[in-house]
């Protein structure tokens, strides 16, 4: 970190808060001992969980409030009574400049409405969209996919919009000149497709974006490495994510049911463990590098504020690294650099006009 970065954190949210939250900040504190932590929620249950982390204790700050958002509360219901939520409060210390990027495991669509009602959106962009990092076949390389679930229907500005924050993601954290962005769809053939789809891509075609559109990527290639970026309505992108996520786990627990087997499964094993043993390290490597923990935490792109979700179902570890991807992107003035880019792009007003200057 080039300065010292302060993130609040909604301690309520998320299938297992507190726990996990306080348990993910003082793990990601070792990596990041400079960080600061407003942790928001209900101090009789997170302060004893805080003072178990000495380290912890001494680089965070309690705000008490007993309120919560659940993962049953409706958006709209939370955005108008969840006022002095654990969530609600987390980031508003963003929009008044007490943090610099906030991080939950909260309900997700609560999340949005309240993030985008309080930080407000960038010029030129209508809807935010969660975005995240998916690993590829290719060794150091992985594709920026989004959305995640913000946004269940979309028009084809929508995806348009997408496409220039998620070129500028690429081009600003990954450090790729020229992204490629690709746009989801069931083939690669120009007629197939819904009309949302195609309307997109006409749209792509004439855009002036931090990339090169590509065309259609289809779902077996997210992971392929053809695409530096892969944009999709909400609806169908967590879909998708939530099916990898499923596949990997189904994958690591048939390989554990494989090795517990027979009897001669368990000799082979047996016989195989000096092999295994000299290739310990590239499995480790290997198991961290499909793990989904490593890659959680999500942006939600397009906010003036950095807003990082993190999967409510997730351990200390994954909760670690969303406030590694929110301690990253604030140490390195990510959505001031976004702002400029925009601005340089054309799209400081509403992304259409842009294309129609561009045609």
């Amino acid at each position: 970190m080039a300065k010292p970065v302060t993130i609040s954190l909604d301690g309520m949210g998320g299938d297992n808060a507190p726990a996990i939250v306080i348990d993910g900040a003082a793990r990601a504190l070792k990596k990041y001992p400079s960080a600061h932590f407003v942790i928001f929620g209900d101090e009789a249950q997170i302060r004893p969980l805080v003072d178990r982390h000495p380290q912890l204790a001494a680089a965070s700050t309690l705000r008490h409030t007993p309120d919560r958002v659940t993962s049953e509360d409706k958006p709209a219901m939370a955005l108008r009574q969840g006022r002095q939520s654990s969530m609600r409060l987390a980031i508003d210390a963003v929009a008044n400049a007490e943090a610099d990027a906030v991080v939950s495991a909260g309900n997700t669509g609560a999340l949005m409405a309240m993030a985008k009602f309080s930080l407000k959106v960038m010029p030129g962009i209508d809807r935010p969209a969660i975005c995240t990092y998916m690993p590829t076949k290719i060794p150091g390389h992985g594709a920026v996919f989004l959305d995640l679930g913000a946004n269940v229907e979309c028009d084809p500005q929508n995806l348009l919009e997408f496409a220039v924050l998620g070129g500028v993601f690429s081009r600003e954290v990954f450090k790729i000149d020229a992204p490629k962005i690709g746009l989801l769809n069931i083939g690669s053939e120009a007629m197939k497709g819904t009309d949302l789809v195609k309307g997109a891509a006409e749209l792509l075609d004439k855009a002036k974006l931090p990339g090169r559109y590509v065309g259609y990527a289809e779902g077996d290639e997210i992971m392929a490495g053809h695409f530096d970026v892969i944009i999709t309505d909400g609806f169908t992108g967590n879909v998708a994510l939530k099916t990898i996520e499923g596949t990997a786990k189904a994958l690591g627990s048939m390989v554990k049911q494989a090795f517990k087997g027979s009897l001669l499964m368990k000799l082979g094993m047996l016989l195989a463990l000096p092999g295994l043993i000299v290739a310990l390290p590239a499995l480790i490597a290997l198991k961290k590098r499909a793990d989904p923990r490593y890659y959680n935490g999500a942006s939600l792109l397009g906010l003036k504020g950095l807003c990082i979700k993190s999967h409510g179902g997730t351990d200390a570890i994954g909760f670690a690294n969303a406030i590694g991807v929110a301690i990253d992107l604030a140490g390195n003035q990510f959505n001031r650099k976004v702002e400029a880019e925009l601005e340089r792009l054309g799209h400081g007003q509403p992304v259409i006009a842009a294309v129609e200057g561009a045609a």
